[in-house]
């Protein structure tokens, strides 16, 4: 089973635009086509952004739909607890990405932070766009 992790950015944009270029992304999770991998630093960033009156009202965000995204990452995810730090981006937020994405054995990070693409392979884990994973899982 394909395991990954998810940018923040990455799921925004699928929950805002569930038919644009990144929807598929969690059509795909929902269809258990891989599997993601996330921290409670990740998920606490998640809910802090969908959390914004500036999201929550230009995108009509509502619990509802907080709710269910938290339930497809439930069923569809693994929460884990990165066990080192690491310090090689430019942005330390993106540094819990990778920290997540080696506590969870993940293939793959799904983003569209140039910051973390640049990096292109991280101790085995590929930086990928959403493109690019929805090409891997065919």
């Amino acid at each position: 089973m394909i395991r990954a992790v998810l940018d923040t950015n990455i799921v925004i944009r699928a929950m805002i635009k569930p038919q644009g270029t990144v929807g598929p992304i969690l059509g795909r999770l929902r269809n258990g086509d891989y599997l993601v991998v996330y921290s409670q630093p990740l998920l606490d960033e998640l809910l802090e952004k969908l959390a914004l009156p500036r999201i929550r009202d230009k995108y009509k965000i509502d619990d509802e739909a907080v709710e269910a995204l938290l339930g497809l990452l439930a069923l569809r995810g693994e929460l884990v607890t990165p066990s080192r730090k690491v310090a090689v981006c430019r942005d330390p937020d993106d540094d819990a990405v990778l920290e997540a994405a080696l506590a969870g054995q993940a293939g793959y990070v799904v983003t569209g932070d140039a910051d973390l693409l640049v990096l292109r392979k991280f101790e085995g884990v590929r930086m990928v766009t959403p493109q690019a994973f929805l090409d891997i899982l065919g």
